[in-house]
Formats: structure tokens, C-alpha cells, sequence
């Protein structure tokens, strides 16, 4: 019979603690008689100096990820532990890193402390691991926002007048060019800079709808959820925009052919389309490139009859053959793992006919009731298992030219995946972004603000100044505004660039690299004809290089002594 409890006790499973005592006396040693009583009579420590248990529930491997990150050292940081003063640029992620997929976008209000974070950092020039050049590659992706960073002030850029408000829009309806010096001394008394500057943050959008952020609309869901939109639950709202956008769609396809148009964007919930002018990224026809996809678009696109290659996909698998190549002729007597990288490189797989036959062989043997047959659908999943791996991926970019652009054309207007049917943005059309008037299109202007601060500099600290611009920065915006960045803060800026990432594919060559192809710049009369497309000369000029920057994007620009230096 258990003994009566004493007052004031309780039962020994109400306190842990004298049980986890019991196992901390295990991984004594026998060997030594003494420690272990000793050990047994030690009261268990209970402050903040006992050694922590190791938590049941977490999981092995997480140990040795604790121990790596510990074990790199920390950010260097200025004398007096002052955060702030760590470089921006440190916080930029490499080319080859892929962001997470739940960081969102930076907001059109962001707050001033943050802004001000980033005014706050030194003035040290990065290793750029560009050269100093006169111009910077073309940038084919859509900007979120752009922080410009000068140690002059940007006072001229602050409360246009009307009238020079009013220049700045009908410059750019005119397609007017802006002549400016190489550097103003006064640029707060320079109309000419404040009109090219106001002309330089304007924009065509479609639909317009105030209430609604309409870029960007990949993973918008959570920024348009609880707005107003009455055209949910209406199928006759819903036919109506989108009848009234297929006419801006095709007025604007129709601009682009005749040249008066140099780009176009068509930014969906589900992926974003590039309409490029013959002439540009250079190439002599028009293109189209769409990312990122998958492979029912990509199966529906080939049902409609569009030819499109995957330039990304090819050029890797380009790559890898060329490297399997050369690792056969140097290993001969591997003959055997070497055929089999050739077939991992990208060569067809051998054929799966066997698979979707009739099944014979196990007739023959007397099994055919008790071994279950691939469905259809399996064994066509197997055979385009390389396909399906690069969805929603850069490396699912298309890529569409010459007369098939047309039949995109067609092919999106009908295309039912196009609009989202659930969620916040069902039934709403596609976005239109343009850099000319089109048929629909409803001028916007870029949000624009200046900011000023103190940044620590190794003799103490210095006065920085910034523009803020926030919108969608369009590829020829991007190069207007450093064309009057340029003479307005005397040749000497940095911008700090937050690119909209399913964009950054947009920077693709037109086409597989051949192994002794170069980028042909096209024809002289294509050019004169482009020169009517309402850019600048010098914007024009570099969009109509080759695209450089592959899979990724420009994240830092700096100006010094008006040479480019920039990292993707």
C-alpha cells in the first residue's frame, strides 16, 4: 500500500523536475564511483548557467545549419555600433540568389524611417564589377522603385509650377526632345531640367481604376484584398472591360508593327508579355517574350499554331552538350558515365513507346490482372518531366517572333487563363503599360519625392540627399531620368534599383547564342523608322542593343564623373 502523502506534497508526476533529474544522472560514467555520486547528490542547476536541454521536437539537421550560420562573421559595423551606417549595397543579394517567395514588393507609401535607413549609409564607393562606361545596358525589367542618391541637393525636382507641369506633359505627348547642357549650375532656376524631369515620370495605363494598385499583378492577391470591385459577381461588367481592353490591346499591337510604338507590357495575374518593336533588343522582327509559363500555356500556344523556342532552356542545354563533349573526348575510357551525361545534358531521352503500348508482354507471362498499368496521363507527366521542373521559373521564358506574334495576339485575346475566375482579381483584365498614347490608355504620372539626411562617412558624417521614385519605372523612364540626373547633380549620382522579379527574364537574348553568331544590330532603315516611336535618340540608341544582363537585372547604378558603372 503506497505510503500517505505528506502535507504539503505532491505526487511526483506534478514535478518534472525530479524526473529529468533521474535522466541527467544516465550519462555518467560507472568507471567513476565518486563523480557519479557526487553527481547524485548535486541539486540539478536550475539558473540561468545550467547547460539547456536539447528540445525534443526539433529536428536533427538543424544543428549544424545553427553552427554554420554562427560560425560567419558578422557585418562589419562602424565604430559606436551604429547600424545604419553599414553600406546599402551590402544588403543587395547576389545574381544567382533567388529571393523568397513571400517578400513582398516595397509599398507606394513606404515609410520615412526606412527611407531613411538608406540615407544613412556611407558614402564608399562599391566594387562595381563593371568598368566605367559612358552608357549602361539596357534594362528590359519593370522597376518598383528607384532610390537616387546624390550629394547635391534635389530641391529642383520639389513643387513644379503648373505651367511647367503643363510643358512637361505636352513634351511628351509631342514626343518633344529636351536638349540639356552637360551641367547646370542652377537647377532649381533651370525651367528647361523641371520640364524634361516632369516629362520623364509620365506613363500610359490601362485599365484605369484609382482604387486599385494595377501593378504588379503577380502575387497582388494580398494588396487588392477588400477593395471595391463590383465587376466580380457581374458576367456583364466583366464582358464589357474586357471587350473595351481586347480594342487598347490591339491598338497598341497595331502601334508597335507600324513602328510608332516601341514596347508594350501586358502584365496578368498569371504571367507577364513583352511586346518588343522590330529594331530593338536586337533583333530585325518583332518579339515577344512571355514569362514565366507553364506547360498547359505552353501546350495551348502550340495547339493555336505559334512557334516559340525557349531561349534559356536551349542555351543551357547548349551549354551542358558542349561540356559533355569535351569531358568525352578527354575521358574515352568512361565511356559508359560519359554517354550517360550526354543524355542528362539535354539530348532527347530514348522513346517511352513501350509505356503507352498495348501490353502485351504481360499477357504473355500471365500478370496482366495483378500488375497495375500506367494511366495516359502518368506516362506523358514522365516524358515531360524536364518541361514541367522549369515552370514558373526565368527559364520557362518564351519566346515568340515575326508574324506569330500575331498570333498571340489573337491567342491571348481569347486566352480564358488570362483573367483570374476567383479571388481579388477575378474578372479584372490584364495590365497595359506603354511609354505612347494609345487607344483606352490613360496618362500616369510616377510618384516622385525627395528626402534628405546625414550619412557617417570616415571623417564623420555627410550630408545625402535623395529622390525617391515609385511606380512601375518603365525601361525608357529608367534612362530619362539619368539623362537629367546627369546635368542636374553634376555627374555624379547612385541609384539603388528594386526590379519586379518575374521581369527580370525580359533581359534574355532574343535568341540562342550560336556557337560563332554575334548580335546583328539591324538595318539602317529600320532605325530611321524608330526614330517616330516617341523616345529619346540616346533612349532609343540603347534600347536597340543586344540585351546583356541574361536572367538578372541592374540593382545598383552609379554615375561618376559621367561614367556608368553599375551590378546586376
Amino acid at each position: 500500500m503506497a505510503a500517505p502523502a505528506e502535507p504539503g506534497h505532491s505526487p511526483g508526476f506534478k514535478k518534472p523536475p525530479a524526473l529529468l533529474r533521474l535522466k541527467r544522472k544516465r550519462p555518467v560514467r560507472r568507471s567513476d564511483p565518486a563523480a557519479a555520486a557526487e553527481a547524485a547528490a548535486a541539486p540539478a542547476p536550475r539558473g540561468s548557467g545550467a547547460a539547456r536541454r536539447r528540445n525534443p521536437f526539433s529536428s536533427l539537421d538543424n544543428a549544424p545549419r545553427r553552427a554554420a550560420a554562427s560560425s560567419q562573421p558578422p557585418a562589419a559595423t562602424p565604430a559606436g555600433g551604429d547600424p545604419s551606417a553599414v553600406p546599402f549595397w551590402q544588403f543587395l543579394e547576389p545574381a544567382c540568389e533567388e529571393k523568397p517567395p513571400g517578400r513582398a514588393e516595397p509599398a507606394e507609401s513606404s515609410d520615412i524611417l526606412a527611407l531613411s535607413q538608406d540615407l544613412h549609409s556611407p558614402l564608399a564607393v562599391p566594387k562595381a564589377p563593371s568598368s566605367p562606361r559612358q552608357e549602361f545596358p539596357a534594362d528590359w525589367s519593370i522597376k518598383t522603385r528607384v532610390l537616387f542618391m546624390s550629394s547635391q541637393p534635389f530641391t529642383w525636382a520639389e513643387h513644379l509650377k503648373g505651367q511647367e507641369e503643363a510643358q512637361g506633359v505636352a513634351q511628351h505627348c509631342r514626343a518633344a526632345e529636351t536638349s540639356l547642357p552637360r551641367s547646370v549650375q542652377e537647377p532649381r532656376l533651370c525651367t528647361e531640367l523641371r520640364c524634361a524631369f516632369q516629362q520623364s515620370l509620365l506613363y500610359w495605363l490601362h485599365p484605369s481604376l484609382p482604387w486599385l494598385p494595377l501593378f504588379p499583378r503577380l502575387g497582388a492577391d494580398r494588396s487588392m484584398a477588400g477593395k471595391a470591385c463590383p465587376w466580380a459577381q457581374d458576367e456583364a461588367l466583366q464582358q464589357v472591360l474586357m471587350s473595351d481592353w481586347s480594342v487598347s490591346f490591339t491598338s497598341l499591337y497595331q502601334l508597335l508593327r507600324a513602328r510608332l510604338c516601341p514596347y508594350f507590357y501586358v502584365c496578368s495575374a498569371q504571367f507577364s508579355v513583352l511586346f518588343r518593336a522590330a529594331g530593338l533588343a536586337g533583333s530585325a522582327e518583332p518579339t515577344a517574350a512571355i514569362a514565366p509559363t507553364t506547360r498547359g500555356l505552353r501546350h495551348a500556344m502550340r495547339a493555336e499554331g505559334i512557334e516559340f523556342s525557349l531561349p534559356l532552356l536551349e542555351e543551357s542545354g547548349a551549354r551542358k552538350q558542349k561540356n559533355s563533349e569535351e569531358s568525352l573526348e578527354t575521358e574515352t575510357a568512361e565511356g559508359i558515365r560519359a554517354g550517360s551525361s550526354v543524355e542528362d545534358a539535354g539530348e532527347p531521352a530514348p522513346s517511352d513507346d513501350d509505356d503507352d503500348g498495348s501490353f502485351s508482354w504481360l499477357e504473355e507471362m500471365g500478370v496482366q490482372d495483378k500488375v497495375k498499368k500506367p494511366d495516359t496521363i502518368s506516362i506523358q507527366l514522365r516524358r515531360e518531366k524536364h518541361e514541367v521542373q522549369v515552370d514558373h521559373r526565368p527559364e520557362s521564358l518564351v519566346l515568340v517572333r515575326g508574324s506569330n506574334t500575331f498570333r498571340l495576339l489573337n491567342f491571348l485575346i481569347s486566352c480564358r487563363s488570362l483573367v483570374a475566375v476567383a479571388g481579388p482579381q477575378a474578372g479584372l483584365p490584364p495590365t497595359l503599360l506603354s511609354p505612347v498614347a494609345f487607344r483606352g490608355g490613360t496618362l500616369q504620372t510616377l510618384k516622385a519625392r525627395t528626402v534628405s539626411g546625414r550619412a557617417r562617412v570616415p571623417g564623420g558624417f555627410e550630408d545625402v540627399f535623395s529622390l525617391e521614385v515609385l511606380g512601375p519605372v518603365l525601361p525608357h523612364a529608367l534612362h530619362a531620368l539619368t539623362l537629367v540626373l546627369g546635368p542636374a547633380q553634376r555627374g555624379s549620382f547612385r541609384a539603388l534599383l528594386s526590379p519586379h522579379e518575374p521581369s527580370a527574364a525580359f533581359n534574355t537574348r532574343p535568341g540562342p547564342p550560336q556557337p560563332h553568331s554575334v548580335c546583328v544590330p539591324p538595318q539602317e532603315d529600320v532605325q530611321q523608322d524608330l526614330a517616330a516611336c516617341g523616345l529619346h535618340p540616346k533612349t532609343l540608341e540603347q534600347l536597340r542593343q543586344c540585351p546583356t544582363l541574361g536572367k538578372s537585372s541592374l540593382r545598383l547604378l552609379e554615375m561618376k564623373d559621367y561614367s556608368y558603372t553599375w551590378k546586376a
